[in-house]
């Protein structure tokens, strides 16, 4: 596995859910809570920026073209053509107006899976892992963390990561594949302090776990069992979210983060906000996409 690359000044306050296309050899991602969204092709360097309207958070494909983007206050389908977001679900707790969308991901079956946080009160444990079903009805399948985050789906279906970021834990959970419900929540592992918190969240084609860490300076490989198969060490403190990507798979580009940084601190970390890149013997699965 090589060194981390750094393969595009972007500068984004907080990257997050990097996407592949393998349609386009293109990546997309977010500058969480309201700034511009991004795509990029490595091969030919083309970079564009599409400004958003609500506060987008993370993205989804859809199978019916287009995308789902995930936003503090609602769940939308965007248009990259015209730009246009259609709201399809409101607030997840209309009656807890603080309580938001965060982090998702499309489970096997082409629902969207996603988690929420308290966002006047991120360490309270008032997130949830939601389902959006394919006719836009919502069900809220867990709760009690305190962020919900990266969430990551085995390669059968079968079983769901849940990174609880502000407990410093990454929780397991079996998930019926038919119906939609998750049991038997469980601790897969716990991150300590001086690593971090836990951030985004996928796995790979062998099923093992890939996190970030939040103030970690690091990602780590977990194999299924829960134990740390590798780390890898990067130039900047918030190692936030990745996507394989690449012809055959095996290139996992990494969004990293300066929020909350002084001008001294940004200066310090000059690269925080980039995109990475990292060349691996590892592959990835191309992500679901949302059927309804």
């Amino acid at each position: 596995m090589n060194e981390p690359e750094h393969l595009l000044q972007v500068q984004n306050k907080l990257g997050e859910t990097p996407i592949w296309v393998p349609a386009e050899n293109a990546l997309y991602w977010v500058d969480w809570g309201g700034r511009p969204t991004c795509r990029y092709e490595p091969e030919t360097g083309d970079f564009k920026s599409y400004s958003v309207g609500p506060p987008v958070t993370s993205l989804a494909r859809r199978a019916s073209g287009g995308w789902i983007a995930i936003a503090q206050n609602g769940l939308y389908a965007w248009d990259t053509k015209t730009n246009e977001y259609e709201l399809l679900v409101g607030p997840p707790k209309p009656e807890k107006p603080d309580i938001c969308y965060n982090d998702g991901a499309v489970d096997r079956q082409g629902r969207l899976l996603v988690g929420t946080v308290d966002m006047q009160d991120p360490f309270a444990p008032e997130g949830s892992l939601f389902r959006m079903d394919t006719d836009a009805s919502l069900h809220e399948l867990d709760t009690g963390y305190a962020t919900a985050n990266g969430i990551g789906i085995s390669p059968d279906g079968s079983t769901v990561y849940v990174a609880d970021q502000r407990h410093n834990k990454i929780m397991i959970l079996d998930y019926d594949t038919d119906s939609g419900t998750v049991s038997n929540r469980r601790l897969f592992a716990r991150v300590p302090d001086e690593d971090g918190m836990p951030d985004g969240l996928i796995v790979d084609s062998e099923g093992y776990i890939w996190n970030g860490h939040w103030a970690g300076w690091k990602l780590t490989r977990y194999d299924p069992d829960g134990k740390i198969e590798r780390q890898i060490r990067f130039p900047v403190e918030h190692v936030i979210s990745f996507a394989f990507g690449g012809k055959d798979l095996d290139e996992l580009f990494v969004t990293t983060a300066w929020w909350g940084y002084t001008d001294e601190e940004r200066q310090r970390q000059p690269r925080a906000g980039d995109l990475f890149r990292l060349k691996t013997e590892c592959k990835g699965l191309v992500d679901p996409a949302f059927a309804g």
